[in-house]
């Protein structure tokens, strides 16, 4: 199975100054993020699941071969902290103007330094998200000036990329594979890159993106939600199993242990 990136508690940076990618995350704050969420998970839980998503995210997304840095703009003090812990760079929501005023913003914070630097937008729920796939679908955005995946359900946008001297023009939200089009994107049509449409929003997104294999971070609030089926009290965390509730895969092999 193709690569993915980490072991539990590793941290995955990808140092390598000739990278080609920086990425760029945008994060609401935990309070508010993932509400839709709520409705399966409860609203205890929504929050925390949330900042799961995007630290497996930013945590593969760093591991990934062509990936110099990750940006992530967010208001959100915990967040902010951990997902620089994990090696990314956290910048503020400053334009507080949306998602894809975010975007464009973080995509600047990076050209102020590199003005040439390949930007690309991703999501920051994409808690089965594997670098060597990642790496699949940024290689091939780098032969177009902007070029987008949709997701899962063909309806919206995962990623948006965009060369040295090409504009990111992120128009993210609801029907945005439409939109990116009409602004001149060009859609990247790959195989096997499930794992970087998988974003979820709501449980049964959730379970897709199990049934592809969780991310460490995800996996554990998982594992606490699942069914006592081994005499444990319902609640109890337990070990990740290899059920729809999701394993813990190891990010760059791939491998699901136990399975």
């Amino acid at each position: 199975m193709e690569g993915r990136t980490r072991k539990d508690g590793e941290l995955a940076t990808n140092t390598d100054p000739t990278a080609a990618w920086s990425l760029v995350v945008p994060l609401k704050p935990l309070v508010v993020a993932k509400s839709r969420l709520a409705v399966s998970t409860g609203e205890l839980l929504r929050p925390q699941l949330a900042l799961a998503f995007a630290q497996d995210t930013v945590a593969a997304a760093l591991a990934c071969p062509v990936v110099r840095d990750v940006v992530v703009v967010t208001d959100d003090p915990l967040a902010a902290a951990e997902l620089t812990a994990l090696g990314a760079r956290a910048v503020p929501d400053s334009p507080a103007a949306g998602l894809n005023a975010a975007l464009a913003y973080g995509a600047r914070a990076v050209r102020a330094d590199r003005p040439r630097a390949a930007v690309a937008a991703l999501n920051a729920d994409l808690p089965a998200l594997r670098p060597a796939e990642l790496a699949r679908v940024l290689t091939a955005a780098g032969d177009f000036p902007r070029a987008f995946l949709a997701d899962a359900a063909e309806i919206g946008t995962t990623l948006l990329a965009a060369r040295g001297g090409s504009e990111l023009n992120p128009a993210f939200g609801g029907a945005s594979r439409h939109r990116h089009l009409s602004t001149g994107a060009v859609e990247i049509v790959l195989g096997g890159v499930d794992s970087v449409r998988r974003d979820v929003d709501t449980g049964e997104d959730l379970l897709a993106a199990a049934a592809l294999g969780l991310g460490p971070y995800t996996a554990r609030h998982q594992a606490a939600r699942a069914p006592a089926s081994d005499g444990a009290p319902d609640g109890a965390v337990r070990a990740p199993s290899c059920g729809i509730h999701g394993p813990v895969r190891d990010p760059v092999s791939g491998a699901r242990p136990g399975c």
